[in-house]
């Protein structure tokens, strides 16, 4: 006689996580098949243990090795809706500041569930690599990510956070000269290392500022990350500018900071080194 028990796949609870949006995103069983619309998300997606299920990525997700092999469905902010929708993908992992919402509207529209992913802290990448792990049905290895994530961070936080204060300026961009704002994950890594950013109080999450405005600020330590051009310069020919006088101007590894990833802790690292650096350029 044929047994009457059905498959245990039938009974398997949705699983439910909240994105960072506050959306509650809802999956009748595990992602298997998983777009991403941005490089940070790619990056979380492999971290997690979730890097077999991804079929599609965005221009520039380049980490890890595997993620290059991958179909392209664009840049963050101009996706290919149809090449997207061709993947059948049974999950989205968006990027919230960086992917049109019009564009995930559309998404949405087309039945397919979109997590969106913005970390501003760094606890929250610790709990995006959980929540995907979850997604993906591998939360033991999103666990695992994790925990080894939030080890490092309070590693690092232990180190520098009573380090004396450093007064810093970002520099995201030079024409126009860009930099970011307190909210931004760039700037907790800067408060982690005892640093302080000197236009940390703008509105903007990334705001336009004039070299007079820098000036005024006269930050100890300048850090250039658009591409890892050198940041003195046009900045030497200040030669008053505390940075310049201490001769703290310095690059930075540019994706390990601008993506909000499971790396940004490789570039926290890095800054904390380079903040030490300017405190022992100190007289």
């Amino acid at each position: 006689m044929a047994s009457l028990a059905a498959p245990p796949a039938v009974f398997a609870a949705p699983i439910a996580v909240q994105d960072d949006a506050r959306h509650t995103v809802t999956l009748p069983q595990p992602a298997q098949r998983i777009v991403s619309l941005a490089p940070h998300a790619t990056e979380l997606l492999f971290a997690a243990g979730a890097g077999g299920y991804v079929v599609g990525v965005s221009d520039y997700s380049d980490y890890p090795l595997a993620a290059k092999q991958l179909p392209s469905i664009g840049s963050s902010s101009a996706l290919d809706i149809e090449r997207i929708a061709a993947l059948k993908p049974d999950l989205v992992i968006a990027w919230s500041s960086g992917n049109s919402a019009s564009q995930l509207a559309r998404l949405r529209a087309l039945g397919i569930p979109v997590f969106e992913s913005e970390p501003r802290q760094l606890e929250v990448i610790a709990s995006s690599l959980q929540r995907l792990g979850q997604l993906a049905g591998v939360p033991d290895s999103g666990a695992a990510a994790a925990k080894a994530f939030s080890a490092r961070l309070a590693q690092l936080t232990a180190t520098y956070q009573q380090r004396p204060p450093v007064r810093v300026f970002y520099q995201i961009w030079q024409k126009p000269l860009m930099t970011l704002n307190g909210s931004h994950m760039v700037s907790s890594v800067i408060r982690l290392c005892g640093g302080e950013n000197v236009f940390g109080q703008l509105p903007q999450l990334a705001p336009t500022v004039s070299t007079e405005a820098v000036l005024t600020a006269n930050p100890e330590v300048i850090f250039a990350a658009d591409g890892g051009n050198a940041p003195d310069t046009g900045w030497r020919r200040f030669p008053k500018l505390a940075a310049v006088a201490g001769d703290n101007l310095f690059a930075l590894t540019p994706d390990w900071m601008s993506r909000p990833g499971p790396r940004i802790l490789d570039g926290a690292a890095e800054l904390c080194q380079k903040l030490d650096l300017a405190r022992s350029h100190r007289h």
